[in-house]
């Protein structure tokens, strides 16, 4: 939960008094966040960074995750300060104090029956969206190893076409049929530990193909399981890079790669198109996939800004074109066609091809 104070003083020796506290103080963002740009203030008592902007203080300084639910509500995780919704009329900021059980938010979706399921740094957290209307205090459902939860530092979830809730967390995998949690194991390979990172089984995203498959993205590439056998993808077969971050199936059947140091690659089936190792585009270190309503595909590049594919070229939009930074995580399209773009500084939106920065009071629409 994010409160910012800030107190303005201009004296005749132009002395500039800034200060910003969070409720939050418990954050864990290692191997979390792109790069961060701050400016230091040195006084005689204490050091702290700021940014110096004097704009309306972001929702949150990290916006990682943006998910809509069937109530029209906006929920968008945070990088330290749990999840924040946005109902239509009201912006509400939910955390530890408010019984939701994680600081930050990597994974948000919401199953067949009307629950929102959440993947923190601390376990899953579930709300039954039927319990109570959207201006409601929700009543959260905490799951962690105590629960039976095989690890709580959750990174990844998917719901596939059974029902059945995939978990992907730091040291491997879970499925959930709505009564218990079962292991699901990864192999141990050769980890490619660029990224500071010793083990393979971290899976940062899970993603189910058109023919039924699953594809775990981690360290070591992509595991692909068809529900008898377990293969992988990686550099050995043309992938740009073995630390993947997010992985997606376009509309014509291409698998689309986010990795960590490597860009953007393609798979058509056959073979890799590296998008920025063949120098199309600029930015290593890529965070998510994203698919509109019309078939682009959106991705963030750190210090590139972000990229828009319509199938023949890139667009690119960066902090020349109105982005409050270019350290943006996530990219997320609502039920107006609306696209939203979360990161480092906050949140924006997209009007045409105008980026429009939205803070507590707004604008949140036209």
């Amino acid at each position: 939960m994010m409160r910012f104070s800030i107190y303005l003083l201009i004296t005749s020796l132009a002395v500039l008094s800034y200060s910003c506290t969070s409720q939050n103080k418990q954050r864990d963002i290692r191997d979390e966040t792109p790069s961060q740009k701050t400016s230091r203030i040195s006084t005689q008592t204490s050091a702290q960074d700021y940014n110096f902007n004097l704009s309306p203080p972001p929702l949150s300084q990290f916006i990682r995750r943006i998910f809509q639910d069937s109530q029209g509500s906006l929920w968008m995780g945070t990088n330290g300060d749990g999840v924040i919704r946005y109902n239509g009329t009201s912006v509400d900021y939910f955390s530890i104090d408010d019984g939701f059980n994680g600081e930050a938010v990597r994974a948000i979706l919401e199953d067949k029956d009307g629950t929102l399921w959440f993947g923190t740094n601390r376990g899953l957290v579930s709300y039954d969206l039927n319990a109570t209307t959207s201006r409601s205090k929700p009543t959260f459902k905490n799951y962690a190893e105590a629960q039976g939860l095989k690890e709580s530092n959750v990174w990844s979830m998917l719901l596939d076409a059974k029902g059945t809730l995939w978990i992907g967390a730091l040291n491997g995998v879970n499925s959930f049929d709505g009564t218990a949690f079962k292991p699901f194991a990864l192999p141990e390979t050769v980890v490619d530990n660029s990224r500071g990172v010793s083990s393979t089984k971290i899976v940062h995203s899970i993603m189910e193909d058109n023919k039924g498959r699953l594809w775990f993205a981690s360290n070591a590439g992509a595991f692909i399981w068809d529900g008898n056998t377990l293969d992988t993808l990686s550099t050995k077969d043309g992938l740009a890079g073995n630390n993947v971050n997010d992985m997606l199936q376009d509309r014509t059947g291409n698998i689309w790669f986010a990795t960590h140091h490597k860009g953007v690659s393609r798979y058509d089936g056959v073979k890799f198109t590296n998008f920025t190792t063949d120098s199309v585009i600029t930015g290593e270190e890529v965070w998510s996939l994203f698919q509109d309503s019309k078939g682009n595909i959106w991705f963030p590049a750190e210090n590139a800004g972000v990229y828009k594919y319509d199938g023949n070229s890139f667009t690119n939009y960066n902090e020349d074109d109105g982005l409050q930074s270019n350290a943006i995580q996530t990219i997320y399209e609502d039920a107006t066609g609306t696209i939203w773009l979360g990161g480092y500084q906050g949140l924006s939106r997209l009007k045409g091809d105008k980026i429009i920065p939205v803070t507590e009071s707004g604008p949140w629409k036209d």
